[in-house]
């Protein structure tokens, strides 16, 4: 099924500041300020867009950012992905990263995304959103740097956020193909995208 992503902002938005059943676990653990940015992904992308304007690459970016959203099974997302990152507007118009390895797999709480090659790396907890896709709540990590929990409610005192929160919204866009969406990033540029690959 394919679903627009411009028409499922307010469930997302709304998922975002309550709780229920189905749901019940990652509106506990993330920040307000995290919650705010994931509400407000729709905007960060589309000032991001007009920021990587610029640059030489929105090609390859609208090659991500367009394709519409498909809902993809737990089973489906499980395994090994082709990764690339991919930066838009900040410090520079846009970066357009190699590829890289990252994999999906259970830890006994649900869906666990990791990216587990390249120098710069993310990895945390999936959360079952309603708009059909996953709530990624991670943190960043350098090279072989042991993985970080992500801070939520406990971030650094007097910080609405510590600098290594990573939140985005994964997205299927084929049955061999899905992206995670960062509004807002704390650091470098204005809006990240994760594109997977098989």
């Amino acid at each position: 099924m394919r679903v627009r992503m411009g028409k499922t902002l307010p469930l997302i938005a709304a998922a975002l500041l309550t709780t229920t059943a189905a749901e019940a676990g990652w509106q506990d653990q993330v920040s307000r300020y995290d919650a705010s940015r994931l509400a407000k992904l729709e905007e960060a992308k589309s000032q991001a867009l007009s920021e990587a304007a610029a640059g030489p690459d929105m090609g390859t970016i609208h090659g991500v950012l367009d394709l519409q959203a498909v809902s993809l099974s737990e089973g489906a997302l499980r395994g090994s992905w082709r990764c690339r990152t991919i930066k838009l507007g900040g410090m520079t118009p846009d970066v357009v990263y190699s590829w890289f390895r990252c994999r999906i797999r259970e830890n006994g709480e649900g869906l666990y995304f990791e990216k587990v090659s390249g120098s710069q790396r993310v990895s945390g907890q999936l959360y079952p959103n309603e708009s059909g896709g996953y709530v990624l709540l991670g943190a960043l990590t350098v090279n072989d740097e042991k993985p970080h929990a992500y801070s939520g409610n406990g971030a650094s005192v007097g910080a609405a956020a510590t600098p290594d929160d990573a939140v985005g919204l994964l997205e299927g866009t084929s049955a061999r193909s899905a992206r995670i969406e960062f509004p807002y990033p704390v650091q470098e540029s204005t809006f990240d995208v994760i594109e997977l690959k098989r």
